[in-house]
């Protein structure tokens, strides 16, 4: 028997059940993230919103370094965009598992808090998708991430400045097991990986690009870098396949 998109009790608790393990994931990345948001001169207030309302590691993360950078407004956007732009193909996915019937207004319920772990739970769900099984999985997952940032600018300000920088290694820590698992898989991916740290490096000291501010030369470079890939080494449909 399908699912509606009607309230089921028994769909929400699945939600929640399913949403558990990973909200105690959420709270522990954010808390180290929070860390810094302290470094780019958030209160734990401010903390806190940002991260209700932009659950994203990696977008929160390059928002933060860009503000305490002092990038513009639309550098922040830009790349904040940039970073989450996998999302856009995730919710056109889940789009398609809704049943015809389902109100707009579940669909952008269901679009606020759209990120890898619960896009993970929420697609394996068989048949057309209740959106109350989502909102039990974010009703933990994504007070914990907020709260986990408050906490993590609160012990930031507590906390002498050495054991601030060791807890801030566990971003990076994160972003490793992130890009090492495909290019230990990948030979262009790897290639990849390294030729974005080289130039990295060399537009700190290349005439007129040095001149930029950090956040452009971010978004330049992932730019740049992600559509000569996308040319060079498209991905075959049957490698996606396997």
């Amino acid at each position: 028997m399908k699912e509606s998109t009607q309230f089921s009790r028994k769909v929400f608790c699945d939600g929640m059940r399913d949403g558990f393990p990973i909200a105690l994931g959420y709270f522990a990345v954010s808390f180290s993230l929070g860390i810094a948001a302290r470094n780019a001169g958030l209160t734990p207030m401010q903390g806190f919103w940002a991260s209700l309302l932009n659950n994203a590691s990696a977008g929160e993360y390059a928002a933060f370094t860009l503000i305490a950078a002092r990038a513009t407004y639309w550098e922040v956007a830009v790349i904040t965009l940039i970073a989450n732009a996998r999302y856009l193909l995730m919710s056109c996915a889940l789009a398609q598992r809704f049943a015809p019937e389902t109100p707009f207004f579940h669909r952008l319920l269901i679009g606020y808090d759209v990120t890898d772990e619960l896009f993970g739970i929420t697609i394996a769900r068989p048949g057309p998708l209740n959106p109350y099984y989502t909102y039990g999985a974010i009703l933990l997952a994504a007070p914990a991430w907020a709260i986990g940032t408050a906490l993590g600018i609160l012990a930031g300000n507590a906390l002498p400045l050495r054991i601030v920088s060791a807890l801030s290694v566990a971003l990076y820590g994160m972003f490793l097991a992130i890009i090492i698992p495909p290019a230990r898989k990948n030979r262009i991916v790897a290639a990849l990986v390294l030729l974005s740290f080289a130039l990295s490096f060399a537009c700190n000291y290349l005439p007129g690009v040095s001149a930029l501010s950090d956040g452009t030369r971010t978004i330049i470079l992932t730019v740049v870098i992600s559509a000569a890939a996308a040319v060079l080494f498209p991905v075959k449909q049957e490698e996606t396949a396997q």
